[in-house]
């Protein structure tokens, strides 16, 4: 029984491993000259540039179990998180995000009154958050709605905001917050209070007494090594065509997939793509299945990594980086301080900074030329950092439709979706577009498509 994956990024590479463990063949399908999909590193100078995602979630294990499971465990490092700060745009200066702060959930009361990030009247209000009881809104809403009922409209537009268009490229005003933030949805219904569900949360991972775990993981040389070593691994039972698949049609208990002018008969189809391009794919085999994953948003964004000598650079503030809310937002989104987030990744010599573009509401940069958004980056910076050095390189990347967006109503539709798809035997979906956009969510994916092939195929 023979199994073709269509899409070469992790979530394939992931489910064309779990393949290959368990002796089966597979066809991989990638358009691009190579795979990895948005794990993309490259080496300049001793800086190691992720073009796309950095290093994934430590509190969601799939990620750190799928590199130790590939022989890597040796190369996981972890971020610097005694260094984490993080900074915010206000009124065109970068203020700390204040102590104590679980996302945009106060914890602390003293770095909350003293930090200027936010008006008197929001700190009132996030203060008095911890006097509310359950009860009271039910059902999905969107993030804004959520936090603005709890905390206030600033705390929307100066926490909830910038954080959330820095993961997830999307609109605070659009997002699910059942889909984007479950677990204070859980806190809400049991607390009322999320400041009194994150304290009691807090003192319960206390009297556990485990060890803490960094915010962040990587690969000391970069994610492609991960992605690197997939490949290698599969190599043996799966062939990699470089094509653009077209239509998946069935005749019988055999799907057709159309690679230009070529046909491909298989067995069982994994869509490890987008669902925009799941959808097209199935147009002709469902239709209202095809409706309904392309009925799934999705946003663009833009990676500028820029390298500098230290000596030619002036001071940067501690921490990871800023954050820019849509109020004060000219071209940058958000900006990483690399060497500060993660040891090995940038020497002592260089200075590197990950410059995030477009997302909801900012597509017209992925229009732009690199000549014009490096520019307008370095203006943005330079009113920011206070220096404008020449960069010693740059490396840009443009993600068209590559962020899947979980807008109200999000968990709903992949129900549907997941029930329409189990009505096709051997069609199976994982990725980025359904129950999580980390890389640990689409090795987890993957891995659970390539589980049900092998196993239907035994």
């Amino acid at each position: 029984m023979r199994t073709a994956i269509i899409g070469g990024g992790i979530t394939g590479l992931s489910a064309a491993y779990e393949l290959a463990q368990a002796g089966r063949e597979a066809v991989l399908i990638e358009e691009q000259p190579s795979l990895g999909g948005v794990i993309q590193t490259e080496v300049v100078e001793g800086c190691v540039l992720e073009g796309g995602p950095d290093s994934f979630l430590s509190a969601k294990p799939a990620g750190e179990e799928l590199a130790r499971e590939l022989g890597l465990g040796g190369d996981l490092i972890s971020s610097l998180d005694e260094q984490r700060v993080t900074w915010v745009v206000r009124g065109g200066r970068l203020v700390p995000l204040p102590d104590g702060l679980m996302m945009m959930v106060p914890t602390k009361v003293l770095p909350l009154a003293l930090s200027p990030l936010l008006g008197w009247g929001a700190k009132v209000r996030m203060g008095l958050e911890i006097l509310r009881r359950p009860g009271g809104s039910t059902g999905d809403r969107s993030v804004a709605e959520f936090i603005e009922e709890h905390y206030g409209r600033e705390a929307v537009d100066y926490l909830a905001e910038p954080l959330l268009a820095g993961v997830y490229g999307g609109s605070a005003d659009r997002l699910s917050v059942e889909s984007v933030l479950a677990r204070f949805v859980e806190l809400e219904r049991r607390y009322g209070s999320l400041t009194r569900g994150v304290l009691a949360a807090r003192r319960a991972a206390r009297a556990r007494q485990g060890p803490s775990e960094p915010l962040f993981r990587t690969l000391k040389n970069g994610l492609a090594q991960l992605t690197g070593e997939l490949e290698k691994r599969i190599r043996p039972r799966c062939r990699v065509v470089q094509a653009r698949a077209g239509r998946v049609l069935r005749e019988g208990d055999r799907y057709r997939i159309h690679l230009g002018e070529d046909l491909l008969e298989v067995d069982q189809v994994i869509l490890a793509c987008p669902a925009w391009q799941a959808g097209a794919l199935l147009r002709e085999l469902d239709a209202r299945l095809a409706e309904r994953l392309e009925g799934i948003a999705y946003t663009s964004s833009v990676t500028l990594a820029l390298g500098y000598r230290r000596e030619d650079c002036g001071r940067i503030p501690p921490g990871f980086g800023f954050l820019v809310p849509a109020r004060e937002r000219g071209a940058l989104v958000a900006c990483t301080f690399v060497g500060a987030k993660f040891p090995y990744r940038v020497p002592d010599t260089h200075v590197v900074l990950r410059c995030f573009l477009g997302g909801a509401g900012g597509e017209a940069a992925l229009e732009q030329s690199d000549e014009e958004l490096i520019g307008a980056v370095r203006a943005e910076l330079k009113r920011l950092l206070g220096w404008d050095a020449e960069p010693r390189f740059s490396r840009l990347r443009r993600w068209r439709r590559a962020m899947a967006q979980y807008e109200v109503g999000h968990a709903a539709r992949v129900a549907e979706i997941r029930a329409m798809a189990a009505r096709h035997a051997g069609l199976h979906l994982a990725g980025n577009a359904y129950e999580g956009i980390g890389v640990p969510d689409c090795i987890r994916t993957g891995r659970a498509a390539g589980r049900a092939a092998a196993a239907q195929g035994s």
